[in-house]
């Protein structure tokens, strides 16, 4: 009586562990199978039903604060705490990162996005020390929609010892770092987004992806 009782439980166990991982099986399938998707953290931020584009999905920051688009290829850090921060809706940092970066085998590039309040009244100041800190440049490239305005530049940076070295308009070096100042128009609310591609020299034609990629994210962040 007692084995049959036993078998009875192991099967039970046994269906039951089918009938979940079946579960399991489906809910996966639900989702795109590309990166960003592929990670349980990533993806509690995207819309996975809202391909924006080709490559891109639709990304909502838990502060409420903004959307942009997200490459697919990408996928959140989240290793320790320092790797994603969150304070209420005031306040949000993320880092993303992606290896075979341009279908190079040998680089990775990195994304780190930081949600923030303006320190001053005055925008132009705020801009001009934040690239020259970032990138030694006084004046950024400006795009500017309806409801942002957006300050940009790129440049090759590499380190000589401990002295960062900043390349700007040279042909024989694709720019491998971007700098974004994003300010919204009709609140207090700024995005700053640092990215940086390591790893062998990009060409020309990756470097025109690369600059496409970055433009695209700039210009779909909504407030």
């Amino acid at each position: 009586m007692m084995k049959k009782r036993t078998k009875i439980v192991s099967a039970v166990i046994a269906g039951a562990a089918i009938l979940i991982g079946g579960i399991w099986m489906i809910n996966e399938t639900r989702y795109p199978n590309v990166p960003a998707f592929n990670d349980h953290f990533t993806r509690e931020f995207l819309e996975k039903d809202k391909k924006v584009d080709d490559g891109f999905y639709e990304f909502k920051s838990k502060t409420g604060q903004y959307t942009m688009w997200f490459p697919e290829e990408y996928q959140l850090i989240h290793e320790n705490k320092e790797d994603y921060s969150l304070n209420g809706n005031a306040y949000e940092r993320w880092v993303a990162s992606s290896e075979n970066s341009f279908n190079n085998k040998n680089g990775i590039s990195y994304i780190n996005v930081e949600l923030a309040e303006k320190v001053k009244a005055n925008e132009d100041i705020n801009v001009e020390s934040f690239f020259k800190k970032n990138l030694h440049v006084n004046k950024p490239k400006k795009m500017d929609t309806a409801n942002v305005s957006i300050y940009y530049d790129s440049a090759y940076t590499y380190f000589k010892g401990t002295e960062e070295k900043v390349v700007k308009n040279n042909i024989k070096y694709v720019p491998n770092t971007y700098v974004a100042y994003i300010a919204d128009k009709n609140t207090d609310k700024v995005i700053k987004l640092y990215y940086k591609y390591t790893g062998d020299h990009l060409t020309e034609k990756q470097g025109g992806k690369q600059d496409k990629l970055i433009v695209k994210m700039l210009k779909s962040v909504k407030f």
